[in-house]
């Protein structure tokens, strides 16, 4: 059944310079910016907040605070089903690479941060609302994510994935707003003060079918806890400027995203529940367009749908019935 999935690994750097292609779902944090007339602006200014805020967390030796420069490649992941030639863009990824101006080293950085699916996107903005429409309650599909996290694990296991990458991915999203976090005394030099929700959440369980657990901690210089997935000891397996590649990266794209969280004017405090409603947060310079992209994610999932899970729905079903 194996020999049914062929994974092909694509690369593109991600500079001011950056133009979506036609696979990549423009609601992905990179593509949103990359469009329109403050395209190349937006990029530029982003790309100079995460090197800002990789130069403040690694301060050491590091007087002038510009000894970093944070390099982004977008990692496009096809699937070729069944040796058909036609190939699904199943995921999209962003790989971090740090260059060092002082020894005038490049270092791996992590690969995962970003995480774009229009599997993910046919999960929850097509098949989920479908379940539940005209329902009394709010209930999960049976086997809901299941044929997505099997198909990432497939690919993490993969020996293209091998050839490409050392280390596991780590993903890095924002906190639910409907959760509620509290912060405890385990504190870590760069991945900062850990918290601890409320609950499980329906993110949690779609990323643990994916293989990755989670944990939330609030970075120094930052005013709310990110959630980071991963596979394995998130605080032991990757060194500290990997780490903070992510944090960078991913909380620039939050604070231009979600600023009402990442960009609030006030510190998450010891019980702490996001509230996009709040009003006491501050804009970035940069443009955008948060209702575009909730209106075609389900466009998206439809595309899914079109192209990947009708054409394939029989070799897909038989894979996940015997992949272990």
């Amino acid at each position: 059944m194996n020999k049914q999935f062929t994974f092909t690994v694509n690369s593109i750097c991600l500079d001011e310079n950056y133009h979506p292609t036609d696979t990549t779902r423009i609601t992905t944090n990179f593509a949103n910016l990359a469009r329109g007339s403050y395209r190349q602006a937006n990029l530029r200014n982003a790309l100079k907040m995460i090197d800002n805020s990789f130069n403040a967390l690694a301060h050491w030796d590091n007087p002038r605070g510009d000894r970093y420069t944070v390099e982004l490649e977008i990692i496009s992941v096809n699937i070729d089903i069944a040796g058909s030639g036609q190939a699904f863009p199943s995921i999209e990824i962003l790989k971090t690479t740090i260059v060092d101006s002082k020894t005038n080293k490049r270092i791996d950085g992590i690969v995962g941060n970003n995480f774009s699916s229009y599997l993910r996107d046919y999960d929850f903005s097509v098949l989920l609302p479908e379940h539940n429409k005209d329902q009394a309650q709010f209930s999960i599909p049976m086997d809901f994510g299941e044929l997505h996290g099997k198909l990432f694990k497939s690919f993490v296991n993969s020996d293209v994935y091998k050839q490409h990458f050392t280390k596991p991915p780590v993903i890095c999203l924002s906190v639910s707003d409907n959760k509620t976090y509290q912060r405890t005394e385990n504190q870590h030099p760069v991945l900062g003060v850990e918290y601890l929700p409320n609950e499980s959440s329906l993110t949690e369980q779609y990323f643990q079918k994916m293989g990755l657990q989670v944990r939330y901690f609030m970075p120094p210089n930052t005013v709310a806890p990110l959630a980071f997935y991963f596979v394995g000891d998130l605080l032991n397996d990757y060194s500290h400027l990997e780490l903070i590649s992510t944090i960078s990266t991913m909380g620039t794209f939050q604070k231009i995203y979600r600023p009402e969280i990442y960009n609030a004017n006030a510190v998450a405090g010891k019980c702490y529940q996001p509230n996009l409603n709040n009003l006491d947060h501050s804009l970035t310079q940069i443009v955008y367009d948060r209702a575009e992209r909730s209106q075609l994610a389900s466009e998206q999932g439809k595309f899914a749908v079109e192209h990947f899970i009708k054409p394939y729905q029989a070799v897909l079903e038989q894979w996940s019935a015997h992949y272990a």
